[in-house]
């Protein structure tokens, strides 16, 4: 195994993650406040699990993240 490969192919996974993933939590709460289901002051449980089966790799990150 090459560490320096490995190392910045897990970066790009983690930004190609945290820029997708950014995207859609604002788009899904944007249409969650204009539809009604929340009125945007809330403090949202949020879950991220990272799965690699090959590796039987299985992590969730639970947290919140407060609109107001």
């Amino acid at each position: 195994m090459n560490e320096d490969t490995f190392n910045m192919e897990i970066r790009k996974y983690l930004k190609k993650v945290g820029v997708s993933s950014q995207r859609e939590i604002e788009h899904a709460v944007q249409k969650a406040i204009e539809s009604g289901k929340i009125n945007g002051t809330e403090a949202l449980d949020v879950k991220m699990v990272l799965e690699i089966p090959g590796i039987d790799l299985n992590y969730s990150i639970e947290g919140k993240i407060a609109l107001e």
